[in-house]
């Protein structure tokens, strides 16, 4: 049998707005509800930011704490990973919600530019949240948005600031970073198995290029993520219903391909995850 895909869905991100898309779910409530309809659909990770009320994104360990919370009562055995990006918060107010204990966080190991600014992680940063994850056994999802982010990711590795198995997101699509290219994705792959052989990968396509690299990664043995955060169409013409629209196309290129869906437990095993 090929190897279970994993599935995560990214619900809210920090840039979506209710303008773009009325079905980026915004307060806790509608986040919920969001993830347990990608949760029935196939996801096994829920990548989580929150938000203001107002819709700018915050890092507000409370509110993190109260969709936690409601998760962990509608999707009891989901994997649950916060967000630690640039966008919510600057310095260590980035992993202000890490005491929580999620299952996972996402970490990002070095600097690159973004549509409009520079995503800053400076190696002081990095090496705070790398140890706050050690200290409350989080694992940590490594986003990576440049060639030199898996160089890094392997370093720390073999030195122990980031122990386990490596679990490394390719993200491609970003404006002003890593375009989306079939034979980078191709040698990011020939990276991560000659650097740690053996980690676990995914992907994830911004905008319009989020199937592609379901596609890409479901068909090459990965993971994949999808959801609003990242996209909020199904097609030009098409704004997507929810985020479990978005996944029940990421289960149907995994059907294409002769992939089962990890679930929630399949997936702990996989990553090296405490039990739910």
């Amino acid at each position: 049998m090929s190897t279970p895909c994993i599935l995560c869905v990214a619900i809210t991100g920090s840039v979506p707005t209710k303008a773009a898309n009325p079905a980026v779910p915004i307060s806790i409530s509608e986040q919920i509800e969001s993830t347990h309809e990608a949760y029935e659909a196939g996801a096994a990770i829920c990548h989580a930011h929150v938000r203001n009320a107002d819709e700018t994104p915050s890092s507000d360990p409370e509110k993190f704490a109260a969709l936690q919370e409601g998760l962990k009562k509608h999707c009891p055995d989901m994997i649950i990973q916060f967000s630690t990006g640039g966008r919510s918060g600057a310095g260590q107010a980035r992993g202000g919600m890490l005491s929580l204990k999620p299952d996972m966080a996402s970490l990002s190991v070095g600097s690159n530019n973004f549509p409009t600014r520079v995503y800053e992680n400076p190696p002081e940063l990095v090496d705070w949240l790398a140890s706050e994850m050690v200290k409350y056994d989080v694992k940590p999802e490594i986003e990576a948005f440049d060639l030199s982010h898996i160089h890094k990711a392997a370093e720390m590795n073999r030195d122990g600031r980031i122990p386990g198995r490596l679990y490394i997101q390719f993200v491609m699509g970003v404006k002003n970073a890593m375009p989306v290219d079939r034979e980078t994705f191709d040698f990011y792959i020939k990276t991560v198995q000659r650097l740690a052989p053996d980690a676990l990968w995914c992907a994830a396509g911004i905008g319009q290029h989020q199937i592609t690299l379901n596609d890409w990664a479901i068909e090459a043995g990965g993971h994949a993520r999808a959801g609003l955060e990242d996209n909020v169409r199904l097609d030009r013409d098409t704004l997507a219903p929810s985020n479990a629209a978005l996944i029940r196309r990421a289960v149907a290129l995994c059907e294409k391909y002769e992939r089962p869906v990890a679930t929630p437990a399949q997936a702990r095993k996989m990553l090296d995850l405490r039990p739910a």
